[in-house]
């Protein structure tokens, strides 16, 4: 097998080398037509979308038949119709950068801006301003350092993604999956769900690249990306947002690390250099030097690896460490760990008195080695425990601020919160997780009703009346991974 074809996508790196999916364009917000001419604008719209696909698949095309070739003409995908492509697909309610402009703001005048912003572009007059720097919590209590750049940053660097796109598509392995068009986190979930069944997986490795975001060497990115993008405007921009900086506490900081996570195009760059430092290198180490199974699955910067063989797995964890050491990454010592995990697993450690077998956490999920009722190997996924308190917390703080508003107005806010957390976690075999958060949902409403007066006489019956009014019932709405595997990648 040639591990860069596409035409038999495989999801998970196994031993015949693992090729990438045919991911779906990228999906676009619909814009709101205005009162009269609604009929032409949109009919105009929908033709220059049709248009402009039709140039980016003719990119992809050159780009899947000639995987070596440098593409030295692309600023020109770069027009008016991509770029309000771009900004259409922008999330509305997102927080404005050091421009002070939102959605809103910019689609008063968005024609004119457009045609304005395309001319500033193309004749190198477009200037990036510093991203604002903001922090968001994490799970673990630390904060996470996100850059919000501004709108018209965000624009360009949205149209730039959709031409990179139709080019890295065709280069990334099917084994990963972050930030990619038509790739989400279940099919990550999925893929090794079915690698730990199927293979011969009897080891995990559960990689944590340190600080990733921030430590990517800006110089070796760019290097990455002149294998294939010859185009040196397209390379300017890139630059152009690396060194725009960040501005926090009145003072913008440059540096020659990092991709300024947040950024629109920072996933984008992020997969670009784990490509080429992990992907194309850990492809090959698996044809070359494994002598068992092997499987690997990476979502962004989290990579978990799977070994038939101890010595392999050890091995591989060196060699990691040494590769990542010339790309200026590390592991974390306290956050990477091997452990001996899989279908056999459970009757080893049990043999040498060391107890049930280890889990390890992966987008959300424990992973734990279980029993199925006939007595079978089962993998089980859990939903994390520090992540589903966390949300709680989160929640409860939130309904203290809503306390007063009435009753309706919490449910619904409520069953759109509840609606979102079992869209994700509601995967086979997680369904008492599902029952322990909607549980504790049902108590701190009522206590949130109880403390809006002395006199409230809120009770656990009158609760239950309303979950079963507002909120949706704790049920498994995803199928077993194994089943959507199958229909995604069909043999």
């Amino acid at each position: 097998m040639n591990g860069h074809e596409k035409s038999d996508p495989i999801v998970v790196a196994m031993k015949p080398v693992n090729k990438a999916g045919q991911p779906v364009a990228e999906p676009v917000e619909r814009r709101v037509g205005t009162k009269g001419n609604a009929g032409q604008h949109n009919t105009r719209r929908a033709q220059n979308r049709e248009s402009v696909t039709q140039a980016l698949a003719r990119v992809r095309q050159a780009a899947r038949t000639r995987k070596k070739e440098r593409f030295t003409a692309l600023l020109h995908h770069i027009d008016v119709d991509l770029l309000r492509i771009a900004f259409l697909a922008l999330q509305r309610k997102a927080a404005p950068g050091v421009d002070g402009l939102t959605w809103r703001d910019y689609e008063a005048e968005l024609e004119p801006r457009l045609a304005d912003l395309h001319a500033r572009v193309h004749r190198g007059a477009y200037r990036p301003q510093p991203s604002r720097r903001t922090y968001i919590p994490k799970a673990d209590g630390k904060q996470r350092p996100l850059a919000i750049a501004a709108l018209e940053d965000k624009i360009v660097q949205g149209a730039t993604v959709l031409v990179l796109n139709a080019i890295y598509e065709e280069d990334f392995l099917g084994f990963s999956y972050g930030f990619r068009p038509g790739r989400g986190p279940h099919d990550a979930l999925d893929a090794l769900d079915v690698g730990i069944g199927s293979r011969k997986v009897n080891y995990i490795l559960d990689a944590d690249i340190r600080s990733f975001f921030d430590s990517v060497d800006q110089q070796w990115l760019i290097r990455f990306l002149e294998h294939r993008i010859g185009d040196p405007r397209i390379i300017r921009l890139v630059q152009k947002w690396l060194k725009a900086g960040v501005l926090e506490d009145g003072a913008v900081t440059l540096s020659d690390r990092g991709t300024g996570q947040g950024s629109v195009i920072s996933p984008l760059l992020a997969n670009v250099y784990l490509h080429y430092v992990l992907d194309l290198w850990a492809d090959r180490w698996r044809r070359r030097e494994a002598t068992g199974d092997m499987i690997i699955v990476r979502y962004a910067d989290d990579v978990v690896a799977g070994f038939e063989h101890e010595d392999d797995a050890r091995r591989f964890l060196d060699a990691m460490q040494t590769r990542f050491e010339e790309f200026a990454l590390s592991l974390h010592p306290d956050k990477t760990r091997l452990i001996e995990f899989g279908r056999h697993a459970a009757a080893r450690r049990e043999r040498r008195e060391l107890g049930k077998p280890e889990t390890f956490n992966f987008l959300g999920f424990t992973f734990i080695c279980g029993k199925s009722r006939n007595g079978g190997f089962l993998l089980q996924r859990k939903s994390r425990g520090d992540r589903m308190r966390a949300k709680l917390q989160e929640i409860q703080e939130e309904l203290r601020r809503r306390r007063h508003q009435a009753i309706p107005l919490q449910g619904e806010w409520l069953r759109r919160v509840v609606s979102g957390y079992f869209n994700y976690h509601a995967v086979p075999t997680n369904s008492r997780a599902l029952t322990v958060f909607h549980y504790h949902i049902r108590r701190l409403w009522l206590r949130t009703l109880q403390r809006r007066s002395q006199k409230d006489g809120s009770t656990w019956k009158r609760i239950e009346k309303l979950a079963a009014d507002w909120l949706p019932k704790p049920r498994i709405l995803h199928p077993w991974p194994r089943e959507r595997f199958a229909v995604k990648h069909p043999r």
